[in-house]
């Protein structure tokens, strides 16, 4: 039986966040869908088009994080 997908599911895919049945499920029926097999290759283009990039925080934010987490922080009962 043929499973009806959602563009989310077929983003899963592409990023490799499916769970393994659900990648075998989805490869299973791509190979008998025809409209499917074209809507990934649609979804496989845009995703190769967007921008490469990688973001880093600053060296404030992390350090602010990092005193927050102090001042928050449980004590350990022992």
């Amino acid at each position: 039986m043929t499973q009806n997908y959602t563009l989310d599911d077929l983003v899963r895919l592409i990023y490799k966040e499916a769970s393994t049945t659900e990648r075998l499920s989805m490869e299973i029926d791509l190979d008998r869908d025809y409209e499917l097999r074209e809507e990934l290759k649609n979804l496989q283009f845009a995703a190769s088009q967007l921008p490469k990039c990688t973001f880093a925080p600053s060296e404030k934010s992390i350090k602010n994080i990092l005193d927050y987490s102090k001042l928050s922080a449980k004590p350990i009962e022992v």
